[in-house]
């Protein structure tokens, strides 16, 4: 079994910038390919950013393109999210999620990746 550690939240003020970070270990078979979800309260788990296992393709979602980077080490099971010029409407619990090892495309539908860890919460104040 997979389990992914996400670290890096907190409460900043609007313009302000955090890093997350999540680490895959355990029964791990291979890289993964690896995203960020989020869930602001009230509201479904939506995509925010993923990139392939050799971090070499990324994809986003329009509202955090130009303000988030999503990046990895080359096939490792480690990924970061810079997250800047961050806005009151970023607030939510942030969710690393992993695809199965035979997966090689960068999607961003929840039903296609797994999420065993406990997210962190990120809360940007106006």
């Amino acid at each position: 079994q997979v389990q992914v550690v996400e670290s890096g939240g907190g409460l900043v003020q609007a313009g302000g910038s955090l890093r997350l970070s999540c680490a895959a270990s355990g029964r791990t078979s291979g890289t993964y390919v690896m995203a960020w979800f989020r869930r602001a309260p009230g509201k479904e788990r939506e995509f925010v950013a993923g990139i392939s296992k050799d971090g070499l393709e990324t994809l986003y979602t329009d509202s955090v393109k130009g303000r988030f980077t999503i990046s990895r080490p080359y096939f490792e099971n480690t990924i970061t999210l810079q997250m800047d010029s961050l806005k009151p409407e970023d607030t939510a619990v942030y969710y690393c999620g992993h695809r199965y090892p035979r997966m090689t495309v960068v999607v961003n539908a929840t039903r296609g990746y797994d999420f065993p860890g406990q997210g962190t919460q990120v809360t940007v104040s106006s």
